[in-house]
């Protein structure tokens, strides 16, 4: 009923509007032309019926009326009123029809039309405002930071929306053609500077950072002037949200995570990943973790035939099964509880679903755990990456992309040496590649708001009241997003040079205390005032500096601008191979020093505290000839693996007493 009341409203309004604009036109003269006007009245009337009902004006929400509507009208009218002038050479012939008519009726039509609506919205906003008046609740008092499209699509929705308990003072925007301008009736107060002295003066209670696309630095700028005056802020999300349109207020947010990233975000280009993702079926291990998840999401985007994700925590995969089947529900995909030290299982998925593309994410990555567990570091973080190069060659994988850190060059650490060794694995496998294989291994940095990373950790410091612990006021470590890190993985599967190792061009290196006092900001608070900052000392296997490249590595450039090339060098194959062995049958014996030995062996550039101090032991000791014993018939053990006596492939130990990444 309320939808043909709205019609037989607009239909009673466009009727009416012929006779008064006959009376506009000739004035007294209307009466003699009566019967005329009656009847053009009638003729014109299923026409306009029909118009409305095509056009869907009684579909129109009148309470919140937007330009677009306006311009709806504006088209139907128009439609009708083409149509009156061409007929207007024959309805002359026998009616009184002035040229100035038609003209005349669709102006007060479209005035007519859109005062109705228009007063219905300013009914509907003034009963909220009323009801929000009469709250208890306090209302806001807001400035804008950024007069730009989102600046100005935050102020419409606030206007329209009482019930946010928001009320726009004015805008601060740095652009000097804005200044003194007035953006739907708020002024442009200052630029991002006068922040302080504009929320003294105007009483503000909250600034709102409208500028999506700015640097984090303008972002903590502006927070630490907030913060100063004593005020609240928030951001707005990504430009991409608002020009989808799925803006709301709902959606302002407290300062993100990636505010704290101390560069611009590295757009990658995503146009070559389409070719060798599209119809493909793709696998990914460790799908449950930050990167691997991410990846999936990534990825899912570029309709590949099939997704298999691989993880042994359930827990993990059955939340992304959810998001899978919620945002990407036409992509087919299959959930694998699986460990990939598992040879046998692996070769299942492999010979059952033949993927193409293969992301391998799965790993141990914590440092002090896995200095307490260098068996299982190994284990899982090699022992897992040459299982699945060994399906790949076998099953003919066309893209092999590992995922690899930072931690794996000069590693003071078992995890980051490990990885290094899976390097070495994977660029192993590229040698041995088909024409049409590409194995390549990507280097990044620490990942903001990754499970285990530092920044939830100090989030729950800080949500406690503090300290926010950090190790040493020296520690530095390059940082990018998950996204980034996503994105770059999957970028160079598209580059296709086999047996690369891609490091991204990340910037400068960060002080872990400077992010912790960023983090302390934009959560509201003042470092070493409100929340405490304490040192806990370098753990097991930590470095100060983490660095992306070996003295001899050096890089080459890519048709990326952000992503170069390592250059690759290491052990002959058949020493490694004999070495590797050595490693896997120390890990499997649980011999911790000598995982430890045999790293050292594969990676010289491993630095290790523990074998420092045996080899300074044994120089002092009267033993020293058993220690030249035993290094003497490792020797003799990698000889004679050296010469295949020792079956390659799987390996295997106590799968149901471990744990892999997931």
């Amino acid at each position: 009923m309320r939808i043909l009341g709205k019609y037989l409203t607009d239909l009673g309004i466009w009727t009416l509007a012929l006779p008064l604009a006959y009376f506009l036109r000739i004035e007294m003269q209307v009466t003699e032309h009566a019967s005329d006007i009656a009847v053009l009245t009638l003729m014109a009337l299923p026409i306009k019926a029909a118009v409305l009902y095509l056009f869907r004006f009684h579909r129109q929400s009148w309470s919140k009326i937007g330009v677009w509507d306006l311009f709806r009208i504006i088209q139907g009218v128009a439609v009708v009123t083409m149509m009156v002038l061409a007929l207007n050479f024959f309805l002359r012939q026998g009616f009184y029809v002035p040229r100035s008519v038609p003209v005349i009726e669709a102006g007060i039509t479209i005035m007519l039309l859109s005062s109705v609506r228009l007063f219905s919205r300013i009914r509907s906003e003034t009963v909220r405002r009323t009801d929000v008046r009469q709250s208890s609740r306090k209302v806001s008092r807001v400035l804008v930071a950024g007069a730009g499209e989102a600046g100005t699509m935050l102020a419409r929705e606030v206007r329209r929306h009482p019930e946010s308990y928001m009320e726009i003072v004015g805008f601060l925007d740095d652009n000097p053609m804005k200044q003194k301008e007035w953006y739907l009736g708020y002024a442009i107060l200052g630029a991002l500077d006068d922040l302080p002295e504009l929320a003294k003066r105007h009483q503000v209670d909250k600034v709102i950072i409208a500028m999506p696309t700015v640097s984090g630095d303008v972002v903590r700028r502006l927070i630490t002037m907030a913060q100063e005056a004593g005020i609240e802020s928030q951001t707005m999300p990504g430009l991409y949200e608002l020009l989808s349109g799925n803006f709301n207020l709902a959606k302002l947010r407290k300062v993100d995570v990636t505010d704290l990233l101390r560069r611009d975000q590295v757009e990658l280009d995503v146009a070559p990943i389409s070719r060798y993702l599209y119809d493909r079926t793709v696998l990914v291990t460790g799908a449950g973790g930050s990167i691997g998840s991410e990846i999936v999401r990534q990825l899912a985007k570029f309709n590949p035939k099939h997704v298999l994700l691989l993880g042994r925590g359930e827990n993990s995969i059955f939340k992304v099964e959810g998001e899978f089947l919620k945002y990407f529900p036409e992509v087919a995909f299959t959930p694998i509880i699986a460990d990939v030290r598992d040879y046998q299982t692996l070769e299942h998925v492999f010979s059952k679903h033949r993927p193409q593309v293969v992301f391998h994410a799965a790993a141990h990555k914590h440092v002090p755990l896995m200095e307490a567990n260098p068996d299982q570091a190994i284990l899982n973080n090699v022992g897992g990456t040459r299982n699945l190069t060994e399906l790949a060659l076998q099953y003919g994988v066309e893209r092999f992309v590992n995922v690899s850190t930072d931690k794996s060059v000069n590693p003071t650490s078992v995890m980051g040496c490990s990885k290094r060794v899976a390097e070495n694995v994977v660029h192993r496998a590229s040698k041995r590649a088909g024409k049409n294989q590409s194995f390549v291994s990507v280097r990044f940095g620490n990942v903001l708001g990754s499970r285990g990373s530092v920044v939830p950790l100090f989030k729950r410091q800080i949500e406690s009241g503090g300290p926010v612990t950090v190790t040493h006021p020296e520690m530095t470590r390059y940082f990018m997003t998950i996204p980034e890190a996503s994105q770059l993985v999957l970028q160079a599967g598209g580059l296709n040079n086999n047996g690369s190792i891609y490091v991204l061009d990340m910037g400068k290196p960060v002080k872990i205390v400077d992010l912790a006092r960023d983090l302390i900001r934009l959560c509201g608070y003042t470092p070493d005032v409100d929340i405490q900052i304490a040192y806990s000392g370098m753990r097991p296997g930590e470095k100060l500096y983490e660095e992306l490249l070996t003295d001899e590595e050096g890089t080459n450039a890519t048709r990326h601008s952000k992503i170069f090339q390592a250059k690759t060098s290491g052990l002959a194959d058949d020493v490694f191979e004999g070495l590797l062995e050595d490693l896997f049958e120390a890990a499997i014996q649980q011999d911790v020093m000598e995982v430890r030995r045999q790293l050292k062996r594969i990676v010289p550039s491993y630095s290790c505290e523990l074998l420092a101090e045996e080899e300074a032991n044994a120089a002092k000791s009267d033993g020293s000839s058993v220690s030249k014993k035993k290094v003497k018939s490792n020797v003799k053990l990698t000889k004679k693996f050296t010469k295949g006596d020792r079956p390659g492939g799987v390996l295997i130990a106590n799968t149901a007493n471990t744990v892999s990444g997931s």
